[in-house]
């Protein structure tokens, strides 16, 4: 777990266990001293009930076998307290209720009416405003000919609490006539008829709530009554399958994640709400998201359509995709040599990049259906990947610079449907570690849609990339632009070599900045041993000799060696500060609220070491001296997440902001309720005037 993330989520379950704590042992002092005091007269305080007043009433008169119901009615004596359901939240206290009833009666669970949400410093509390009243069902036995309701009495012990401090309170009951039942039955979320459904899905408890598409849902929230089952102050994502309403909301990290039931209310908006008990069971997949944590609106699929298609087409000449230019120069200036020729190997390529962009969306979205919080471009934040790739651009360098030949899978020279398939399948692999303009609105919704059409945007988003290719092995006259092949291709081959040698050193240093120093000392090694028995194997092609068994032979130990040491001296790596003239706060949902509570301007930029672009938009636009200033006068919070490295917390920010990956900017006006969403693509002017807006 990334240490920038384990502290903050240590301090908050740790202050919240030490309130609830404070709270049980003042409730319990409560209880022994009034063990040890003389008893207050019939329905008088215990320790003080002044802070929120606390009244039991009856309807009506009991009846053997008939609900007879009681309520308890808190009346709070100021606006500024407030009270808390049964299950509080990260900290609280729910009421403690002793009733002096024959052994035949049967008390049954408590009714209470929908709470709200209350967000301090990241622990979120289910509380009660104003006058409220809960609602306890009971049950008469035989004994009810000998027991009067009148003579119904008992002790309660609650908490009431401030934003800012928190008062014990407790008081003897005795019950009263009177009550407004009707207004208070009407207060309470009702039961749902029929049952609802629930899974554990990896880190993820998903509910499948009857509910018919009718029913408006303007904020729905889902209070769980299971204590410690959910994270409470996570975002949670609501799907629409049919008269079925699906909430996903994350486990508490620190729980068993395990439930027989889960029951729980799920509210509506505006203090409306139902109550439902779920049982393990079949829960829908996909559906259409209507609120929650990915509450961003998603387009019409024409649009995300067109959006993958182009998105995909501009990513070739994003800077991400300029490293695998070489692979595609030579087969474009290839294609030429014949007609056949050109179309099998645009089709092979084009088979090449969909497949490989179809596999990494699927692959994404198993994950994330597994619970983790992965995003586009996961793979470049795996150490193992990255080395994979180090060694593959290291190989093809060798190869561009006539280091070995390979004759049956040749990259270079794209003489081999296999070599063009291979390019394919290699260019969208590195080439999709940055998201382009009008990819960006296409990825995100890809997290949200169903999974046949989330794999539709994929495959389209790889035809885009691919489209250069594909239009060149079927339109003549755009072959006849290119250069005729000859003996200058050679010479442009070894010198495609130079920057697929810059890809290779960008991969190490991506490795030290993944794994620390020693981790890239081995990947290096790694390396040397792979170029060593390529630089072999060719001597022994140019001899017209067997040459990869030798191969093997000499890249071996080297392998052998890595797959042993790395794992060893691999260092787990946290986002780390980056120098920076703006000198920004580091990312988390509690700076960022603290940011934007200040009342000034917020600019927060999600960035990563392998992402290309985001580093050109740093370099060109936002570490100039310009924006700096224009920054300071308006008094500009710059804010940056780090996402080099996995951070569950940034990946969840950004789905929620309808982003699957890196660079992300977005721009919090003073007051304005959500952000802006500036573009992929920075110039300094741009954000000096956002800043002098904003003066």
């Amino acid at each position: 777990m990334p240490h920038a993330r384990f502290f903050p989520s240590i301090i908050r379950q740790f202050a919240a266990w030490v309130l609830a704590l404070a709270a049980s042992l003042m409730l319990a002092g409560a209880g022994f001293a009034q063990a040890a005091a003389p008893q207050p007269a019939r329905g008088g305080p215990i320790i003080g009930s002044d802070k929120i007043a606390v009244a039991l009433y009856a309807d009506g008169a009991p009846t053997e076998g008939e609900e007879w119901m009681l309520a308890l009615r808190f009346t709070p004596s100021a606006s500024e307290w407030h009270g808390y359901w049964s299950n509080p939240g990260d900290a609280g206290q729910g009421m403690r209720l002793s009733l002096n009833l024959p052994p035949d009666w049967e008390v049954g669970e408590a009714r209470y009416p929908v709470p709200k949400r209350l967000l301090i410093s990241g622990l979120m509390n289910h509380i009660y405003e104003g006058p409220y009243t809960v609602l306890v069902p009971v049950v008469p036995g035989p004994s009810v000919k000998s027991f009067a309701g009148t003579q119904v009495e008992g002790t309660i012990e609650y908490l009431a609490c401030t934003d800012e401090i928190c008062v014990p309170q407790a008081a003897a009951l005795t019950v009263q006539a009177g009550g407004d039942f009707a207004r208070w039955r009407a207060a309470v979320a009702p039961l749902i008829d029929a049952k609802a459904q629930f899974a554990i899905t990896g880190k993820t408890l998903r509910i499948a709530i009857p509910l018919p598409a009718s029913v408006g849902l303007t904020d729905p929230h889902v209070f769980i009554a299971n204590d410690r089952l959910v994270a409470y102050s996570a975002p949670q994502t609501f799907r629409r399958a049919g008269d079925v309403l699906v909430a996903e909301i994350p486990l508490d990290e620190y729980g068993t994640g395990k439930a027989a039931t889960v029951s729980g209310i799920l509210a509506f908006g505006e203090g409306s709400g139902v109550r439902f008990e779920a049982a393990l069971g079949s829960v829908p997949v996909g559906g259409e998201v209507i609120a929650g944590a990915q509450n961003a609106s998603v387009p019409p699929l024409w649009t995300l359509i067109l959006g993958a298609l182009v998105g995909g087409l501009l990513l070739n000449i994003m800077p991400c995709v300029f490293p695998i230019l070489s692979l595609k120069a030579i087969a474009l200036a290839r294609a030429g040599e014949s007609e056949a020729k050109a179309r099998a190997e645009g089709l092979a390529y084009t088979a090449g990049v969909v497949l490989a962009c179809v596999a990494l969306g699927a692959l994404l979205l198993a994950l994330r259906a597994a619970g983790e919080q992965v995003g586009w471009a996961f793979q470049l934040q795996e150490p193992g990947v990255v080395v994979a790739l180090l060694v593959l651009a290291a190989a093809i360098t060798a190869n561009f610079a006539g280091l070995f030949e390979l004759p049956t899978i040749s990259m270079s020279m794209g003489g081999e449907r296999t070599g063009a398939f291979a390019t394919g399948l290699l260019a969208a692999f590195v080439a999709t570690p940055c998201t382009g303009p009008f990819m960006a609105a296409a990825l995100g919704a890809a997290l949200l849609l169903p999974v046949p059409q989330a794999l539709l945007l994929f495959a389209l988003l790889g035809l885009g990339l691919a489209l250069p290719f594909l239009l060149l092995g079927f339109v003549p006259p755009l072959r006849r632009l290119l250069p005729k092949p000859g003996a200058w291709m050679e010479r442009f081959r070894r010198i495609m070599a130079i920057p697929m040698g810059l890809t290779a050193l960008a991969l190490l240093w991506l490795t030290v900045q993944l794994g620390g120093r020693p981790f890239g000392l081995i990947a290096l090694v790694l390396v040397v041993g792979v170029l060593l028995g390529l630089f072999v194997t060719g001597k022994l092609q140019r001899g017209g000799k067997l040459a990869w068994p030798a191969f093997g032979l000499v890249a071996a130990p080297f392998l052998a060696f890595a797959v042993i040491a790395l794992p060893s001296v691999y260092e787990a790596k946290g986002a780390e500060a980056k120098a920076s003239i703006h000198d920004p706060q580091t990312f988390s949902r509690d700076a960022l609220a603290k940011a934007r509570a200040s009342g000034k301007p917020v600019f927060l930029w999600f960035t990563a070491d392998w992402c290309v672009t985001c580093k050109v938009n740093e370099a060109s636009s936002i570490e100039r001296e310009s924006v700096r200033e224009a920054f300071v006068k308006a008094g500009v919070v710059p804010m940056v997440g780090d996402w080099t490295v996995r951070d569950p917390e940034i990946t969840a920010f950004l789905t929620e902001q309808g982003a699957a990956g890196v660079p992300l900017y977005l721009w919090y006006a003073p007051g304005a309720a959500s952000p802006q969403q500036l573009p992929q693509v920075l110039t300094p002017e741009l954000l000096a005037r956002q800043a002098s807006g904003n003066r």
